[in-house]
């Protein structure tokens, strides 16, 4: 029976509804959807549920308002948060192991008191290590041999960029697995540590303790690592030693929170790297972006609206939208009726040359840096969602709605 019509059958027994099942089921029903979050909103008249899938968040469940307390004391009591503070927010984590599959689920826990009383976010960490590769990623076959190049090097650093959710920690995974073997030492430290990677150390941020990512790259770097992974560059004691261990004979691979591959390099400037070191130290910047796959059991041809033609024209002028065809998913069960199933990236790949590293040192806009990559020979990340536009992999609205054009 699924979970979702275990919930149905769960809220019909009235008074002798059990909360623990009640709690399980919801968790196997986000589970059996591949919901990334579950959103738990108390409003003035009822608890509404919803699924974060793929990326956009779907109404799931509406619950009686007079089981909120017991549903969130229930999610407390799972991670041993104080069930008496209403007033303050809280966080926690706990293990869930699913009575349908073999899988567990690592699930954090975030807590707030609102206007109506507390809401609950629960994060769904899966702990199974998805085989990855660039090609699945959606990286094209030009911007995959320009990261195999970069990440053999012996030193220097790949820095992945884009909003949060944009898949940049699985990138970085993606790359850890492509470079370790036995003869390299590889050593992570990330918050949180989303999944185990075989023969990696990986270690986990703890600011309680005095472990930010700064202090532990300080550590790592007397575990005589051979590459280094930190989760974020967050402020300017991170970038300065993330930028000094590049350039003292170790690969380095992080994350930033810049819009695009070309704003990366003038935003370590800002956090107070020095131009000279930024240069001789970034190997690789890669923009990205998660957009929804059509989904392939109800994919069927589109016509384009006048205000999405008039879009793509202003965006890319030279795009002869006669002879593409666009297709959409009509809706289906498979995708939930809602036409998309799964997500791909679109990206962007800087890599830093020569010509690249003479503006870095000059200080140029992040506008005349992205001007010189273009005519490296760099496709923007427009440039690459319409490639899939055109295969087939997305729409163009998904591909308008992610890159806020």
């Amino acid at each position: 029976m699924s979970p979702s019509i275990q919930i149905e059958k769960e809220l019909k027994r009235g008074a002798q509804l059990s909360i623990i099942n009640l709690v399980d089921f919801l968790i196997e029903h986000a589970y059996e959807t591949q919901a990334s979050d579950i959103h738990i909103d108390l409003s003035e008249k009822q608890i509404r549920v919803r699924f974060r899938i793929d990326g956009v968040l779907h109404d799931a469940h509406v619950f009686p308002k007079d089981m909120h307390n017991q549903i969130i004391t229930r999610i407390k009591v799972l991670c041993g948060l104080r069930t008496d503070e209403h007033h303050a927010a809280q966080d926690g984590r706990f293990r869930y192991s699913s009575v349908s599959s073999p899988v567990s689920i690592d699930i954090r826990v975030s807590m707030a008191p609102t206007y109506y009383g507390e809401n609950a976010v629960l994060r769904l960490l899966v702990d199974k290590e998805e085989k990855y590769t660039l090609e699945s990623l959606g990286f094209s076959p030009a911007d995959r041999e320009k990261i195999i190049k970069a990440v053999h090097k012996p030193h220097g650093m790949i820095l992945s960029t884009g909003p949060t959710g944009s898949g940049k920690t699985t990138t970085l995974y993606t790359l850890i697995k492509m470079v370790s073997t036995k003869e390299v030492s590889i050593i992570t430290i990330e918050d949180p540590i989303e999944y185990s990677v075989e023969d990696v150390e990986q270690i986990q941020v703890n600011p309680r303790s005095g472990l930010t990512f700064a202090n532990g790259l300080r550590s790592i770097l007397r575990q005589d690592p051979n590459i280094i992974m930190v989760g974020e560059i967050r402020d300017a004691e991170t970038a300065s030693i993330a930028v000094n261990t590049a350039l003292t004979g170790h690969l380095l691979l992080s994350t930033l929170h810049t819009n695009d591959a070309a704003t990366t390099l003038p935003r370590l400037l800002d956090l107070g790297a020095e131009p000279y070191l930024v240069a001789s130290t970034v190997n690789l910047a890669i923009g990205q972006r998660l957009v929804r796959r059509i989904c392939e059991q109800c994919k069927i041809k589109k016509k384009v609206s006048a205000v999405e033609r008039d879009t793509l024209k202003n965006l890319l002028p030279e795009i002869d939208e006669k002879n593409i065809k666009f297709m959409c998913g009509a809706g289906c069960e498979s995708c939930a009726g809602t036409g998309y199933r799964g997500r791909i990236s679109v990206n962007e790949v800087l890599a830093v040359d020569n010509e690249i590293r003479d503006a870095i040192l000059r200080k140029t806009s992040a506008s005349e840096l992205r001007r010189v990559a273009l005519g490296q020979g760099m496709t923007s990340m427009l440039q690459d969602g319409m490639d899939k536009v055109k295969r087939g992999i997305t729409t163009v609205e998904e591909l308008l709605r992610v890159l806020h054009e």
